[in-house]
């Protein structure tokens, strides 16, 4: 019997239980997760609690940042899977490849092209792996997608079209946290549109290689809401009587699990998890379009709006033999919120059913347009979550559509956002290739054409209403 990995897990935010949930669940005989390590020791003893309570097991040995070398000695760590604040990403990714492990990472990879440029060099230095978490290109409706593609049901694609929404409760919550700060996550652009771009270079098996764009903050922040005629402000969410009838407000008090993850942990590190999306010191932008063109020949036109009454996404591909429309709508998620009071981790991969609605409707030239039925699955991200944890902890499966993302993918993924907030500031394009170094790399792309091998029945259509 192949033995199994050793994990650790550095980053105690909300992210990090989809990791802890499946070592300690569904992928327990994969791997062993064996540390954790954050700076904040109550969020650390909150997840050592909540894992004894529904795993029945010890805790885990916890370390702060500058302990990080150490825990990855003492317990002998193969992969250590990095779900800190985003521009942290590359501190603890290197850290670990010098160390001699492997990192998993949550998307983004990082957040400006210096940090991006590090991992590559660090990489190429330590010869050691990186694998960014895109758990999108798992979702069976985005699968389907690159298998449309693949298999060239509109021949070549010319031109995409797409427009991401999220909602008034789920884009809100970008600016509540320290998301609202550039620094930290790189804005929407990045933090948010990673998963876009990523799934755009992927459907397309290609890469960006110019982009421009226009974006700012049109919605949210307090002066936006003044010349709208809000009058009563607050700083933060809990306790303010002012938030009381905001339907943007938080109130940390209001949930175990915030309160225990985000609240009663600020004395450790001031990090406030209810800030007001109506106050001042907000740098990133809530409306952003971007032009893209890429290697492949394509064209795309991309906006994110933050502030939508419906989330989802419509995304048109045009090609030289028809069009490929599809449109996906989502449940809107706040990261630490119980969706259950009953079940404090719902967060669990298998603890989903994905209901929300998906079309996908095929135009050919000269002939009569049909749909194409819409697989559904269980798991978070439209059902990519689950799929994605299997590859990471099992990797036992032939994937013809190339799902996996290493740190090359994972760069190309983040270096469209990149350039779009340089244009933001510039007023001009950018030429992505000039970015980063991908020297001595292996840039090759996914596979664009369905191989024969993996050859099967054709999406099955039905007649378009």
């Amino acid at each position: 019997m192949t033995e199994r990995k050793r994990y650790a897990v550095v980053g105690a935010g909300g992210r990090s239980e989809m990791f802890t949930n499946a070592l300690l669940g569904q992928f327990k005989q994969n791997g062993e997760l064996l540390a954790m390590c954050d700076l904040n020791q109550v969020r650390l003893n909150y997840h050592n609690k909540r894992m004894a309570d529904r795993f029945g097991i010890e805790p885990l040995p916890t370390y702060k940042p500058e302990q990080f070398e150490t825990m990855l000695r003492e317990h002998r760590i193969d992969t250590v899977i990095v779900t800190t604040m985003d521009r942290t990403h590359h501190t603890y990714i290197i850290r670990a490849l010098e160390a001699g492990c492997d990192a998993i990472t949550e998307k983004p990879m990082t957040v400006d092209d210096d940090k991006c440029q590090q991992i590559l060099d660090a990489v190429k230095r330590t010869g050691r792996q990186v694998r960014v978490t895109f758990n999108y290109r798992y979702a069976p409706r985005n699968s389907k997608i690159k298998e449309l593609l693949m298999r060239g049901v509109i021949g070549d694609v010319k031109s995409v079209h797409f427009e991401w929404l999220l909602d008034t409760k789920h884009g809100a919550d970008y600016f509540h946290r320290w998301h609202r700060d550039k620094r930290n996550s790189g804005g929407l652009m990045v933090h948010k549109a990673t998963h876009h771009f990523d799934l755009v270079n992927w459907w397309l098996s290609s890469s960006p290689v110019r982009v421009f764009a226009l974006g700012e903050l049109a919605f949210y922040g307090r002066e936006n809401a003044e010349q709208r005629g809000m009058t009563k402000f607050y700083d933060r969410g809990t306790g303010h009587p002012n938030a009381k009838d905001c339907p943007f407000a938080i109130d940390l008090s209001s949930q175990d699990r915030l309160r225990e993850m985000y609240l009663e942990a600020e004395k450790e590190d001031g990090y406030r998890r209810d800030q007001s999306v109506f106050g001042d010191g907000i740098s990133i932008e809530d409306d952003m379009s971007v032009l893209v063109k890429y290697a492949s020949g394509a064209n795309m036109t991309y906006h994110l709006t933050a502030y939508a009454p419906w989330e989802g996404y419509r995304i048109a591909f045009n090609g030289t033999k028809g069009r490929l429309e599809y449109e996906v709508e989502e449940k809107s998620y706040v990261s630490g919120e119980d969706k259950d009071q009953n079940r404090p981790d719902v967060r669990d991969a298998e603890a989903f059913t994905v209901t929300e609605p998906a079309r996908i409707l095929i135009r050919p030239h000269w002939t009569e347009p049909y749909k194409v039925n819409v697989e559904s699955g269980g798991g978070g991200h439209g059902g990519g979550d689950v799929r994605l944890l299997h590859d990471i902890f099992v990797g036992d499966q032939v994937d013809p559509m190339g799902r996996a993302a290493d740190h090359v993918q994972g760069a190309r993924s983040i270096l469209t956002g990149i350039a779009a907030n340089r244009s933001f500031m510039t007023g001009e394009p950018v030429d992505v290739t000039r970015l980063v170094d991908f020297t001595g790399h292996d840039v090759s792309l996914p596979p664009s054409v369905w191989p024969a091998e993996a050859d099967c029945e054709p999406a099955e259509a039905v007649a378009a209403s």
